[in-house]
């Protein structure tokens, strides 16, 4: 490990950032150098500007990824280096947001039956089951279902910040099905890593690579992630009477302003409903009422 490396770990480290984000931001660290083929501590503003704009320019990343890269070269620079001069020399890019792609229930029931394997069946209930994220189901373990009050504790999710989320009859009885094929111990969905003297948690891939093959097997065209099935739960919650703050809490976001294109959808989606079905005002408010 060099030098600087070390040090941008341990100023990670003391700030008790998550290991998903510290692995992260040293890749992108990492990367920008390789890029350049010199220590990122010998690049300045022109790289960095060249970087960012070759990264959207012509990696065309998504928005997302570019924050993300800039936040870690932000974090590099700033908190490691110390150069505080160079946060200006690093701004955001300008993310445009889209509404997310959310499923019907009809979709949903598609795309679960559509899994293959009882594994990939557990993987895509829980999934929409919980609405948890990705990096939070492969690290959900056995010990963090309550079946007694009924819930599933999310520990240390996005944030560091534990949750708990409820837990309904049917995916209990999915849960317990597939614990007594496959008897984890410790990790819920573990991996089947050869070789490995401890049981592992399976990884993000797996959990998107199940996603994308039920939703291709399944004949639906939509792009379906990992992040739809969260989308897709938050949104039927919403269209059941399920209040906007509850849903923040349960999602794990600290602003409802994260919390907000879930309504959005949902506002386009009953427009849609109406346009369709050529409803009138009149007639929408006498069908409420009846």
């Amino acid at each position: 490990m060099t030098r600087l490396r070390k040090m941008m770990l341990e100023e990670l480290q003391r700030r008790n950032y998550s290991e998903i984000t510290t692995r992260k931001y040293l890749q992108y660290v990492t990367a920008f150098a390789r890029h350049f083929g010199k220590s990122p501590d010998q690049l300045g503003p022109n790289e960095l500007r060249s970087y960012q704009a070759y990264l959207l320019q012509e990696r065309k990343v998504t928005p997302g990824t570019a924050v993300n890269c800039v936040a870690a070269l932000r974090f590099f620079f700033v908190k490691t280096l110390k150069r505080h001069q160079f946060r200006e020399f690093l701004p955001y890019p300008k993310d445009h947001r889209r509404l997310p792609t959310v499923l019907s229930p009809e979709e949903v029931s598609r795309l679960i039956n559509a899994a293959g394997t009882l594994f990939r069946r557990t993987l895509l209930m829980t999934l929409y089951g919980t609405g948890m994220r990705r990096s939070e189901l492969a690290h959900l373990k056995v010990g963090d279902i309550d079946s007694q009050r009924m819930i599933i504790r999310v520990v240390a999710g996005k944030g560091g910040k534990d949750r708990d989320l409820p837990l309904s009859p049917t995916l209990l009885e999915t849960l317990r099905e597939y614990w007594r094929w496959r008897k984890p111990k410790l990790y819920m969905f573990p991996t089947r890593t050869p070789g490995l003297p401890m049981e592992e948690p399976i990884s993000d891939k797996t959990v998107w690579i199940a996603c994308s093959e039920a939703a291709r097997r399944a004949g639906i065209n939509k792009r379906v992630t990992p992040h739809t099935l969260r989308h897709s739960w938050a949104t039927h919650l919403l269209e059941a009477g399920t209040d906007l703050r509850t849903i923040q809490v349960l999602l794990g976001h600290g602003d409802l302003e994260t919390t907000s294109p879930v309504s959005a959808s949902v506002a386009t989606a009953l427009a849609g409903r109406q346009q369709s079905a050529g409803w009138s005002n009149s007639r929408w408010h006498r069908d409420r009422q009846s």
